[in-house]
C-alpha cells in the first residue's frame, strides 16, 4: 500500500515540478515509448541473463512481497508462541513421544491446526518439526543446537535476500542504460544535423529523456522497491528467530512459560505482545489440544 503511495508521490512531484517550471510534455510523451523499450527492456533482458528460471520466478514473487509488506502481524507472534508453548508443555508433561505425532504430520495435528496461518507456512512448520524432532532423538546440547539453527537461518536469509540483491542490481544498472538510450538518441540526431533548429531541439530533448528516465527509474522506483523488499525479508526472518530462541531456551532446562517469555523478548518492539497479553492468550488455549 505505502509502496504504491510512494510511487505516486515520486512521479507526481517530479512531473508536477516539471510542469510548474513551464515544461512541455510533448517531447517526453513522444520519446517515452521507445526510450522505455530501450531502457527497461534492456534491464529486463539483463535480469534474465543474470538469473536462472527459479530465481526469476522468485524475483517476481519478491516484487509482490514488497507491495504487500511483512507477512506476520502482532497476532501471529502470539499464535507462534502459543503453539510452541503447547508443544513444549506436551513434551514436559507427557514426554517426547507425545509430540512426535504433531511434528511428523503437522497438517493433522490439533496443535498446529489451531493456528491455521502458521500451519499453512511450510517453512515455519518444517523448521519447528525438524528441530523438535532432534529433541525427540535425545539431542541435548543446547549450544550446538543454537549454532546449527543460526547457520540454518543464515542460509535461509541469504537465499531470501538474493531476490533483493537482484532487483538492486537492476536499479544500479538503469542509469547506465539511460545513457545508452541517450547516446542512441544523439546518434539519431546527428543523422538529421541539417534539419531546422526546432527539429534538432526536439531530437536532443528526446535523447535526454533517456538519461532522465534511467535515473528516475533507478532512484525513484526500482531502488526504493528493492530496499523495501529487503526490509520485508528481514522482518519476516524475525519470526523464525523467535522460534529458535524458544527451542534453545527449552534446551537450557527452562520451564515452558520461561522459554516462551524469552521468545517474546526477541519479537520486534512494534509487534511485541505485553507480558499480561501473552499470559492471557496462553490461559485461554483449549485444554484438549
Amino acid at each position: 500500500m505505502f509502496v504504491a503511495i510512494g510511487l505516486v508521490v515520486v512521479f507526481a512531484m517530479v512531473f508536477g515540478g516539471f510542469v510548474w517550471a513551464g515544461g512541455k510534455f510533448d517531447i517526453i510523451l513522444h520519446a517515452l515509448p521507445h526510450e522505455m523499450m530501450t531502457i527497461f527492456g534492456a534491464a529486463v533482458g539483463a535480469f534474465i541473463i543474470a538469473n536462472s528460471l527459479p530465481k526469476i520466478k522468485k524475483g517476481l514473487g519478491g516484487l509482490a512481497t514488497a507491495f504487500k509488506g511483512s507477512k506476520w502481524t502482532a497476532q501471529d507472534y502470539v499464535d507462534i508462541l502459543s503453539l510452541l508453548y503447547l508443544l513444549l508443555k506436551t513434551m514436559r508433561t507427557k514426554g517426547v513421544v507425545a509430540v512426535e505425532a504433531h511434528i511428523e504430520n503437522p497438517h493433522e495435528s490439533k496443535i498446529f491446526q489451531h493456528f491455521p496461518k502458521v500451519a499453512a507456512d511450510h517453512h515455519v512448520t518444517d523448521f519447528i518439526s525438524d528441530y523438535m524432532r532432534m529433541l525427540t532423538m535425545n539431542f541435548d546440547d543446547a549450544h550446538q543446537m543454537e549454532d546449527i539453527m543460526e547457520k540454518d537461518l543464515e542460509k535461509h536469509h541469504a537465499e531470501e535476500h538474493e531476490v533483493q540483491h537482484n532487483w538492486q542490481n537492476m536499479a544500479d544498472g538503469l542509469p547506465a542504460l539511460g545513457i545508452v538510450a541517450a547516446v542512441l538518441g544523439i546518434i539519431k540526431t546527428m543523422g538529421s544535423i541539417n534539419a531546422p533548429v526546432e527539429v534538432l531541439g526536439a531530437l536532443v530533448g528526446g535523447a535526454l529523456t533517456g538519461t532522465f528516465l534511467g535515473i528516475l527509474l533507478s532512484y525513484g522506483m526500482v531502488g526504493p522497491i528493492a530496499a523495501r523488499m529487503g526490509q520485508v525479508i528481514a522482518e519476516n526472518g524475525q519470526f523464525m528467530n523467535v522460534i529458535k530462541n524458544v527451542i534453545v531456551a527449552h534446551m537450557h532446562g527452562n520451564a515452558p512459560q520461561i522459554s516462551i517469555e524469552i521468545g517474546r523478548k526477541a519479537i520486534p518492539t512494534l509487534l511485541q505482545p505485553g507480558f499480561v497479553e501473552l499470559e492471557d492468550a496462553l490461559s485461554e488455549l483449549p485444554p484438549d489440544l
